[in-house]
C-alpha cells in the first residue's frame, strides 16, 4: 500500500486556509511559538471544524498525520524577528 504523504500546502487548503507559501510562512509567524503544553487541535485560531479534522487525523494517524506533525513542529519554533505579525 503506497502512503500519502500531503505538503503544508494541501493541509492548508483542506483546512479551508490560504495556501500561498507567504501565506503560510505569515500564519505560522504569526501564531509562533505555540507552547508545549499546548495541543494544536486545541487552540483557538481554528475553528471546530479545522479542530476535530486535526484531532481525528491525528488520531487515526490517517493520510494526513504526516502534515499535521509538520505544523505541529513548526508552529512551536520562534519565527524569525523579521517575520514576527
Amino acid at each position: 500500500m503506497k502512503s500519502i504523504i500531503h505538503p503544508l500546502k494541501d493541509l492548508f487548503e483542506q483546512l479551508g486556509l490560504a495556501s500561498g507559501h507567504a501565506e503560510i510562512t505569515q500564519f505560522i509567524a504569526q501564531h509562533a511559538p505555540l507552547a508545549d503544553s499546548i495541543v494544536l487541535a486545541e487552540v483557538d485560531f481554528f475553528t471546530k471544524d479545522q479542530r476535530d479534522f486535526l484531532r481525528d487525523e491525528l488520531l487515526k494517524d490517517a493520510e494526513w498525520a504526516a502534515a499535521i506533525d509538520l505544523l505541529n513542529s513548526q508552529i512551536r519554533i520562534p519565527p524569525p524577528k523579521n517575520l514576527k505579525a
